[in-house]
Formats: C-alpha cells, structure tokens, sequence
C-alpha cells in the first residue's frame, strides 16, 4: 500500500528504543486532534533511519518533548497489522524540564498541587476548546499547548492542543490585559501615590460641599428610605445635616 505523506504534532509517551535493524529507532508519538476528549487521542507508532534522528531520540530526547515529525504514514495490509510513521524529520517544539532527581519533597504536598495543577489545565484546555470550535473553519493558524511542567513520561493525559483563529487570539490577549489592568487595579502596600495625584484628589474632595450634597441625594429619595440613607451617607462622611434641616 502507498506511503501517506505526513506531518504530526505529538508528545513523545516513552524513551525511544533501538529497532530491530542496525541504525534504526522507534517510538511512540502521542497526538491530540486539538480537543479535550481522551477519545480523540491516538499513539503513533514511529520509526526511522535517519542518523540525526536515531542519535537525537536515543541519546537527547526525553519522554513529555513536544515534537514535529515528518514523514510517510504506511498502513498495514491486514486488519490485524500496525501503522507506522517513517520519519525523515524531527523538530522539537519544546522540551519537558528535567526533575531535580536529588529532591525529596513531602509527598502528600506534592499530589495535592499536582491534582491542582490538573484540574486547572483542564479547565483552560475545556475553555480554550471552546472557543476554539465556536469559529469552525479553515482560518485556525494558531496552536496553543497546554501541559505540566516536568518529565511527562507518565502524565500525558494533562497534554492538549488547541487550535484557534487569529480574531480569537486578539480577543483572549485583551481579555489577558483588561485582567491584568483589573489585578493592579489594587494598590499594593509601600507604594507611595504622585504628590500631584494627592494635591488633585484633596482639591477635588475639597470643592464637595455636603450640604448640598445632601440635599441632592435626600430630595431624590423616596420618603420611607430617607432614614437609611442619612445613615449610609453618616457612614461615609460623617455626621451630616438631617434633611430637614438642609431644605432650603
């Protein structure tokens, strides 16, 4: 049956191991179709004879590396048969952190964050995915990865891959930056205001003149709420004139 030329996106599941012939390698390729679901997951077996690959996948690559392989898909000839994509190149799309081997961290500590962190990534993969699949069609050109950081080998569920348009990417970098102006919204402690800030907001304070203020605020409110909002505005300002005392 004819080759099928091409391209994956995947996480590598497991160290490579050499092949049954001198100079070859395979591995297990695991690629998502860009979306939540499990189901939609399949491992590719892969193989090659390309020197650079066989030296790269055995001695530099390590398990949870998100690689790009290109190459030919053949298909097996009876129902029973294996896939297998031929590689004829590799490109690594990022690279999974080393662990600290010499740590020794609380275990109970260490899965609650870890059981965290999952939830959290499903939650953005889940909302990521479905922004993604409200613009169906050909425009999707931006892909976004999602996974833990650290030595993948076993966790590989927690990756995911999400197509989405370019609208939809300026969309989530100003929702990113309203959230972001949102957080610092709230002054943070020792930070010291502009003098001229503090001399404008005094002038404006200054210039509020309560009783008129009162007048305002009491002659718009109804007769039965009147109490209550004398009491609101004693809170926020202070004693202020009963309202019967500020009718003109």
């Amino acid at each position: 049956m004819d080759a099928i030329p091409l391209a994956l996106d995947g996480y590598l599941a497991a160290e490579a191991e050499p092949g049954d012939r001198e100079g070859t390698v395979c591995w297990r390729l695991t690629c998502s179709a860009g979306t939540d679901h499990l189901v939609e997951e399949a491992v590719i077996p892969c193989t090659t004879m390309e020197p650079e690959i066989v030296h790269a996948l055995l001695t530099e690559r390590q398990p949870g590396d998100l690689l790009r392989v290109t190459g030919h898909l053949t298909l097996p000839d009876t129902a029973d048969g294996i896939i297998r994509l031929h590689a004829d190149s590799l490109e690594v799309l990022w690279e999974a952190p080393l662990l600290d081997a010499d740590g020794d961290p609380d275990t109970a500590t260490a899965t609650d964050a870890d059981a965290d962190r999952n939830r959290a990534i499903a939650a953005l993969a889940e909302a990521l995915t479905g922004i993604g699949q409200a613009t169906p069609g050909p425009e999707h050109s931006i892909r976004i990865h999602i996974s833990p950081t650290g030595v993948l080998g076993s966790g590989l569920e927690y990756c995911h891959s999400v197509d989405i348009t370019p609208d939809i990417a300026h969309r989530l970098a100003d929702y990113i930056d309203a959230m972001s102006c949102h957080l610092d919204s709230g002054r943070p402690d020792g930070v010291v205001l502009d003098p001229a800030t503090i001399a404008d907001l005094t002038d404006l304070f200054d210039d509020i003149d309560l009783i008129d203020l009162t007048n305002t605020v009491l002659n718009a409110t109804r007769p039965e709420h009147r109490p209550a909002v004398t009491r609101a505005m004693d809170d926020m300002f202070g004693d202020i004139p009963a309202h019967e005392d500020t009718d003109p």
